[in-house]
């Protein structure tokens, strides 16, 4: 069910220096950048690494006893996202951040699983893209 690590999201209270602490930690800068949020592709599989600025985290969901999540969410490329968020949710994940799409191939909800944790899944193009590239 879930195929391959995509996406690793960290929130940030000052996203500018995180741009520029992260620019200069992996010597490349964010590929994609829009409001509130930069990312990077980063390892030999172009994994990407986001940077939410934390004023948006709090309006994308709060784990079941209402406490907003903290720390990073990972997304794993899943090939059916809505038949993998109901059968999460039936054995007893509760909603995080309902499905949306992102636009070009790129659509991403999570859910608290029943310890915590925050589980994130997406239908990633790039994660196909680069699959089509390697050998098993």
């Amino acid at each position: 069910m879930l195929r391959g690590l995509t996406t690793v999201r960290f929130h940030t209270t000052d996203l500018e220096s995180a741009k520029r602490w992260y620019t200069e930690l992996l010597g490349i800068e964010p590929y994609f950048e829009r409001p509130g949020y930069a990312e990077f592709r980063i390892g030999d599989y172009e994994h990407e690494l986001g940077l939410l600025d934390s004023k948006y985290a709090g309006t994308l969901g709060a784990h079941g006893d209402g406490t907003i999540a903290g720390g990073p969410v990972i997304y794993w490329h899943v090939d059916d996202i809505r038949t993998t968020l109901d059968r999460l949710l039936s054995l007893g994940a509760t909603p995080h951040e309902p499905i949306r799409e992102f636009g070009e191939g790129f659509i991403a909800a999570s859910v608290v699983d029943p310890f915590g944790n925050t589980l994130g899944i997406m239908q990633n193009r790039h994660y196909l893209d680069i699959l089509s590239t390697t050998t098993r």
